[in-house]
């Protein structure tokens, strides 16, 4: 089978959906499948294109038997909606003229969160007469309300009809919760067609490490307990709670103890370092992002990962990416997201969960780890049994499988 998959987002950069559309195309590539991608030059998240990169017409790869195609697209930072939507009807445009020059494809992949590369896979599949997956990682527009960025409301239903209409279009709809499947069958769309396959975690790549030495020695975190979020800082995120509770502990006994290290890029990053900045915080460590085949020497400096996302109904429906790499690493968990993830942390018991926006809350449960090696050792073990759940291999497995129904 040739598959031909869509997507804004791929290695170098390290986002989720980079992450998820490598490892899936690379496991069908071992299956024997061909495997297209068709993207840009990488840029995600500070929209400023990747040393040994140019932002043109048409470069192509070969990354591990995956034939990457990578188009020129409009780029910017994530600042503005207009500017951000330039750069998703660029890549819309540009991806489905690539696709012109593609020939025996099978199926065709469209991926979110924004449903403009999903444009483009519709009317690519219309073109070559193929069926089409709308890969559904995100409901947008609804997204893009619940943090603020759009507000217009004419503009708003316009974008809710044209989603509606790509997932009545689509051959089938594989969303990554349970609670988008709901959501789309409560407005009308075919539950037969809609199939959940979840984020999961690359186990040859994630599993428990010794904590690194030399950036120990580098970033001086010896002897301290560190408390880490790993991962975009954008306006979802959030991450002005973390610095709160921050500041909390700077004035506390444990002022010496603990640091709060953060590790990415993001539209809202600048923001954070200069709210710590103005509040003299000492105890907090920004480090920018590192290469995919660097990070988990990262994510061994720390004792606890910080997962949030901003107090709203519609994050009740999704499962951050970063829960399954804590599994993988077996990582403890202070959650900061309500609704089907945090029954994921529950039901394992690998975390505490926290009030999402509550500094306090989140200071309180910091406090509860720090004060119980026991609690803390219990949930590292049950974080990394809670991985073979989410085995990223056997979710891509499964992805074909569903394809395979649509041909």
């Amino acid at each position: 089978m040739h598959i031909l998959f869509l997507t804004d987002n791929f290695p170098p950069e390290t986002n989720a959906p980079a992450s998820r559309t490598y490892e899936h195309s690379l496991e069908w590539v071992r299956l024997g499948h061909q495997v297209t991608v068709v993207t840009c030059a990488p840029n995600f998240p500070q929209g400023r294109v990747f040393s040994g990169y140019t932002n043109k017409i048409w470069q192509t790869e070969i990354v591990n038997g995956i034939k990457v195609i990578r188009v020129w697209t409009f780029i910017a930072a994530n600042e503005g909606f207009i500017k951000r939507s330039l750069d998703y009807v660029s890549f819309m445009l540009s991806s489905f003229v690539a696709s012109f020059f593609i020939k025996d494809v099978h199926v065709i992949i469209g991926t979110s969160p924004q449903f403009f590369t999903a444009i483009s896979a519709y009317f690519t599949s219309l073109v070559k007469r193929r069926p089409w997956v709308f890969e559904l990682r995100d409901i947008w527009p609804e997204s893009i309300q619940a943090v603020g960025a759009l507000r217009n409301r004419k503009v708003i239903r316009l974008l809710e009809k044209v989603e509606l209409f790509l997932y009545r279009k689509s051959n089938k709809v594989i969303a990554v919760t349970d609670s988008f499947k709901t959501n789309l069958v409560s407005r009308g769309v075919d539950k037969n067609k809609v199939s959940v396959i979840t984020n999961g975690v690359d186990m040859s790549r994630f599993f428990p490490l010794d904590k690194d030495a030399c950036l120990l020695e580098k970033f001086n975190l010896s002897g301290k307990f560190v408390v880490g979020f790993i991962g975009t800082h954008g306006m979802a995120h959030a991450l002005d709670t973390v610095i709160e509770a921050a500041e909390i502990f700077q004035n506390t006994q444990y002022n010496n103890k603990i640091t709060f290290l953060f590790i990415g890029d993001g539209a809202e990053k600048k923001k954070l370092v200069e709210s710590v900045n103005y509040m003299n915080l000492r105890n907090v460590i920004f480090i920018d992002s590192v290469q995919k085949n660097e990070i988990q020497k990262y994510w061994s400096l720390l004792d606890v990962s910080v997962i949030h996302l901003k107090k709203t109904s519609l994050f009740k429906t999704v499962i951050p990416s970063k829960l399954f790499e804590c599994m993988g690493m077996g990582l403890p968990v202070l959650h900061g997201v309500e609704g089907e993830s945090a029954e994921i942390v529950k039901r394992f018991d690998m975390g505490l969960t926290f009030e999402p926006e509550s500094k306090y809350d989140l200071v309180d449960k910091i406090l509860l780890l720090l004060d119980s090696s026991e609690m803390l050792l219990r949930f590292q073990v049950n974080s990394l049994k809670a991985s073979e759940h989410f085995e990223r291999k056997n979710l891509a497995r499964k992805m074909v499988d569903e394809i395979n129904l649509v041909l």
